[in-house]
């Protein structure tokens, strides 16, 4: 187990690094350029051309080199071993001000946003996606087992039936049909629910809802598959036989290997619901990240564009590891 987590730590950087090279090739390739969009923030040519220099808007290699050093954070321990740090923050205070702030892992000031750096904007919109997230997961796992285990018991009953439809609709119907309805039906018709914002506990509701449909969908389908095929497996039928009741046989024995492929799907799709939440996050107004991921590609801000890029594949990853380790737990076989 420890010889897995430490490869796929390792594996971490390489993976990281061929996924920063494709999304900035793409990001360069977008036409347009941030500094001069009529919509957004428009300073003088002046400062224009010194931003462009400064952050190497007009040459790809220096801008990938530049910006690969600031956000592994070896530009950061080079200025802190040499003693740069010490010398900036000595300097601002003989000047009577406050020594700037530092951060290990730079992502660069938002080109949009302005006085804004990338790290301020994750730090305060990523825990909004993650709570939204998080809550969107507990929800499909509650509706999607059980629902899964409903079909399997009675299969092609009208539970069953029920159940595959609206697994069905959730997965074929695309987010913003699915909040737009809930919004008019709850925020509108009925007004039991708050149309938008974020945080009170009933703003939760909704958009939390309307990201866990299709996810619960998917793990319906795969909860069925698995219990069908388990609850007609070898060793259910003994433990039948042994006189264990219906209730252990279901869910200690059956769901827990019909659980395995639901938790392959829990990996992404977790990451997915914490930082993907794009569209859910622009129909309900909730200030999570992806808001911003859309304005930074609407607006070609490529420091916003690559921090969040590489923020959702790191935690992509280590949610697929978290999966690997759990699979051992939940099934020792599995090597």
């Amino acid at each position: 187990m420890a010889g897995l987590i430490v490869r796929r730590l390792l594996q971490l950087p390489l993976i990281l690094l061929v996924i920063y090279t494709l999304t900035l090739t793409l990001a360069w390739a977008i036409p347009g350029n941030p500094l001069e969009n009529p919509e957004g923030r428009q300073p003088p040519q002046e400062v224009i051309d010194q931003m462009k220099a400064q952050y190497n808007l007009d040459n790809y290699w220096a801008f990938y080199t530049t910006y690969l050093d600031n956000a592994t954070g070896l530009k950061w321990m080079r200025e802190k071993f040499d003693g740069t740090h010490a010398i900036d923050d000595q300097m601002a205070r003989d000047q009577g001000l406050a020594p700037r702030v530092r951060y290990v892992f730079d992502l660069g000031p938002s080109l949009h946003y302005k006085d804004q750096r990338v790290n301020e904007i994750v730090a305060i919109s990523l825990p909004v996606s993650i709570t939204l997230g998080a809550l969107a997961m507990l929800i499909a796992l509650v509706v999607g087992l059980g629902a899964g285990v409903v079909g399997a018991v009675k299969p092609n009953s009208f539970a069953d039936i029920s159940t595959l439809v609206i697994a069905l609709i959730g997965i074929s119907l695309p987010s913003f049909v699915i909040g737009t309805v809930l919004l008019i039906v709850f925020g509108v018709w009925t007004k039991v629910l708050p149309v938008g914002g974020w945080g009170s506990l009933s703003s939760f509701v909704l958009p939390a809802v309307t990201l866990s449909l299709p996810f619960a969908a998917y793990i319906a389908r795969l909860t069925r598959m698995g219990m069908i095929e388990s609850l007609d497996a070898d060793y259910i039928r003994t433990a039948r036989a042994k006189g264990v009741s219906n209730m252990n046989v279901l869910f200690k024995h059956a769901l827990k290997n019909a659980f395995l492929p639901v938790l392959s799907f829990l990996g992404p799709a977790t990451a997915l619901a914490m930082t993907g939440s794009f569209v859910v996050e622009r129909v309900f107004n909730v200030p999570g990240i992806g808001q911003h991921f859309v304005n930074g590609v609407q607006n070609k801000d490529l420091f916003l564009i690559m921090g969040v890029v590489l923020i959702f594949a790191t935690m992509l990853i280590l949610f697929n590891l978290a999966v690997d380790v759990l699979y051992r737990w939940v099934d020792p076989r599995i090597e």
